[in-house]
């Protein structure tokens, strides 16, 4: 009886049951899964990094006497706001961190003004020269449309106004970069925080990894490749799809793929379609008969976070914006994978129709180092949003 109930546990549960019988040492981050280790002692060391303390280093907090606020703190002096954000210049690079490990990146919050397209977030592992995730901000943040989406998921929370969190764990071994890119041609006003612990790092814990992709439109009779290259040992976490729609009626009948470890020509796990993929069914629809309309909703592993509806005059296409966090389901390989998804609607004749859209995704990976070269992020003009 105990073998067979063994046997039927995922792998999640199973690690947490090996390691609540082992004594704390300086408990990594990633082993407290849920709040079930919370009461659980740790030797490991909280910091956080934001334009008041921007080395995260201990007692350093909260000692600017220069910053975006000085004027307003002027009365109060030095311990008070005075330094709660950075400009980012036109065309420059800004540093939000480096770290020196072993510990782990546990919490990323910030709200950047300007376009989202336009302020590329990277993280580099390690001392790395390439770095491990390089996505727009927005689209990190699965608000790809440049608009604000309210997203309540474990994996990602976006909260009034632009408030942008995201809770992946981001281990590193000897160090962590986050540098910040403006792209436009006016400059950002960046509010952030980077909460992280300094602890041991166990030899089984993989790097985190995002990469952004957009094709517009996708040639017809083609598929929208939603991560390829990828060369290593690791396991899949997320999707996030922008998806505009050229057409009408119905955008979503296409089939999910993922081809692992050698795969050619047909891919081990295949999906039942778009919205069967993102956990919804029919359509995404809701409403009485004769009234039926997509339906925005928003969970902790999958959401449509957002639908952006023509409202009569320039915004003429529907827009999509889906998340699909695979936490407790997470797609494994040893050697290589990609990920592909077919943009497929109706046309007559109860026939598929192979669509030519606009899409955009980010998709989220862990890994072993190193890392396959990453493709080149498009230009400016090939990111913006009309």
């Amino acid at each position: 009886m105990k073998k067979a109930l063994i046997l039927t546990l995922t792998p999640f549960i199973i690690s947490v049951l090996l390691l609540a019988a082992q004594e704390p040492k300086s408990t990594y981050s990633g082993r407290n899964l849920g709040m079930g280790n919370l009461s659980r002692l740790s030797r490991a060391k909280t910091r956080s990094i934001s334009a008041e303390n921007f080395t995260g280093e201990k007692g350093n907090g909260g000692m600017a006497t220069e910053g975006l606020d000085a004027k307003a703190a002027r009365e109060l002096g030095q311990g008070w706001k005075i330094s709660p954000s950075v400009y980012i210049e036109p065309e420059q690079t800004f540093t939000l961190a480096e770290i020196q490990g072993p510990g782990a990146i546990q919490h990323i919050w910030m709200t950047p003004t300007g376009h989202f397209r336009y302020s590329i977030l990277r993280i580099c592992w390690d001392g790395e020269t390439t770095p491990s995730v390089e996505t727009p901000v927005g689209d990190f943040f699965a608000c790809g449309w440049g608009k604000y989406a309210q997203i309540s998921s474990l994996a990602m929370c976006v909260n009034p106004g632009s408030a942008f969190n995201s809770y992946w764990e981001m281990p590193f071994r000897k160090s962590a970069k986050v540098t910040m890119e403006d792209l436009d041609e006016e400059q950002t006003t960046l509010f952030y925080q980077i909460d992280f612990t300094l602890t041991e790092v166990p030899a089984d814990a993989a790097c985190f990894h995002a990469q952004f992709r957009r094709t517009n439109p996708l040639a017809y009779k083609s598929v929208y490749t939603i991560l390829d290259g990828v060369k290593g040992w690791g396991h899949y976490v997320e999707t996030y799809i922008a998806w505009g729609v050229n057409n009408d009626s119905w955008w979503g009948e296409g089939e999910i793929k993922f081809y692992l470890d050698g795969d050619d020509k047909f891919a081990t796990i295949v999906g039942t379609g778009t919205e069967d993929y993102f956990c919804g069914s029919y359509g995404f629809v809701s409403g009485p008969p004769g009234n039926v309309q997509y339906t925005a909703f928003s969970t902790p592993y999958t959401g449509l976070a957002q639908v952006i509806r023509p409202d009569g005059n320039f915004i003429a296409n529907t827009r999509f914006g889906l998340y699909r966090w695979h936490i407790m389901d997470p797609i494994r390989f040893e050697q290589d994978l990609k990920v592909t998804i077919q943009a497929l609607g109706w046309r007559s004749g109860g026939r598929y129709l192979p669509l030519q859209d606009d899409i955009s995704s980010v998709a989220f990976w862990y890994q072993t180092e190193p890392h396959a070269a990453i493709p080149k992020l498009p230009d400016k003009d090939y990111l913006e949003i009309k």
